[in-house]
């Protein structure tokens, strides 16, 4: 789950690291009243949106004057932001954030991200702040400091020093470095967020370091642990069918291709993905329907791919271990005369049942097309699409 710039700087302020201090509107009527409680000599209006790249598409202003900021804010309000992250259909801003500005000497990146490869909490920080970390990975590597922590020792003084000696801070930076190091381990553990990106973490000419924007990203199944992290879901910013399946307790994400995808098994959806790749075509989403998924979910689950107007054929891909065939026959069945099925439909069927879900099937007087293995399903719904 992602949240707000302003929510995330909540809670790293909430584990001692530093930011500054700002109101936020979640309506156009609330900016003049929020506003008039934040007296700065700076003043940078933000649009609160789930994407990156806002200030070179205009959702990010610096001004001096209050009644500038409080026009700026209200433009900014309903206003359609298109980034490089939003696509070109862009995102509607319906929050906006005000903040005290600073005035910076120098601007850093930091984050703190879970590595599966190692299993540890890993830190990256650079002197190259305020640009895209992926552009530093590629033309200047050796400007990136990485710095693993063991879940077993948790953070340690010697990792807060290599990423502040990493950064060139000396003196007193140095000692807020380390903090802000273990301040942002703690917020890591502590929320189980999945990463924590500060970009920029600047240096003001007072010689205070502050976390300038803040985004965090949290584990969806550690979320019943937090019931106020929670309660920060925007679902404006969510893909719409992201959010039925998410309510349906279904793992789906949109993509951009035309084949609708309906899998048992996280492993076994991204094997089926790279399989229609492989096979000329695009995936229209992933979608696990999970290994005890009822004749109900399952119906759900169909009309969520349905439900996207790109997909120009469906491939099922089930291997029935916990999963039972005929259920899944079942359910697809169920969906498809539901809604009225217009688009090809390939169904690979194996394990437990499924023999009795294939006759299912071919008793369903539908045009479902069988197939036999992962390949000549592959095979058989790229063809029947074009």
């Amino acid at each position: 789950m992602n949240i707000h710039e302003y929510q995330a700087k909540q809670v790293l302020r909430k584990f001692g690291v530093p930011t500054s201090n700002g109101v936020v509107a979640l309506t156009k009527k609330e900016i003049d009243d929020v506003m008039d409680g934040l007296d700065a000599s700076i003043y940078v209006v933000k649009a609160q949106i789930h994407a990156g790249g806002r200030g070179k598409a205009g959702g990010v202003k610096v001004v001096r004057n209050k009644e500038e900021a409080k026009r700026l804010a209200h433009d900014m309000y309903g206003m359609n932001l298109v980034t490089h992250q939003t696509g070109p259909s862009g995102q509607v801003v319906k929050r906006v954030y005000i903040e005290s500005g600073c005035d910076i000497l120098k601007e850093y990146y930091f984050s703190a991200v879970v590595d599966r490869s190692t299993s540890c909490v890993t830190f990256m920080a650079s002197t190259e702040g305020g640009v895209d970390i992926e552009e530093v990975a590629e033309k200047t590597p050796e400007k990136i400091t990485k710095v693993s922590v063991d879940p077993a020792t948790g953070v340690m003084p010697f990792h807060c020093r290599l990423l502040a000696f990493g950064l060139g801070f000396t003196g007193d930076n140095a000692k807020q470095m380390m903090k802000i190091v273990e301040s942002t381990y703690k917020a890591m553990i502590g929320t189980d967020a999945s990463q924590i990106e500060i970009n920029p973490l600047v240096v003001t000419h007072e010689g205070k370091l502050l976390a300038l924007d803040g985004k965090i990203n949290f584990d969806d199944n550690g979320l019943f642990r937090h019931e106020d992290i929670a309660a920060m879901r925007d679902e404006d910013e969510e893909d719409p069918l992201e959010t039925r399946a998410s309510n349906a307790g279904l793992s789906y994400v949109k993509m951009n291709g035309n084949i609708g995808c309906m899998v048992n098994g996280a492993g076994l959806a991204m094997a089926t993905m790279d399989i229609i790749k492989l096979y000329g075509a695009e995936p229209a989403n992933f979608l696990d329907v999970g290994g005890g998924a009822d004749r109900e979910r399952v119906t759900e689950a169909f009309k969520i791919i349905l439900s996207d107007s790109s997909v120009q054929g469906i491939l099922v891909n089930i291997f029935g271990g916990i999963m039972r065939c005929d259920i899944i026959a079942e359910g697809v069945i169920a969906a498809a005369k539901e809604i009225g099925l217009k688009v090809p439909l390939v169904v690979r069927l194996a394990g437990t049942n499924f023999e009795l879900g294939k006759k299912i099937l071919e008793n369903s007087g539908l045009n479902i097309i069988p197939a036999d293995d992962l390949a000549d399903a592959a095979y058989k719904i790229v063809n029947a699409i074009k």
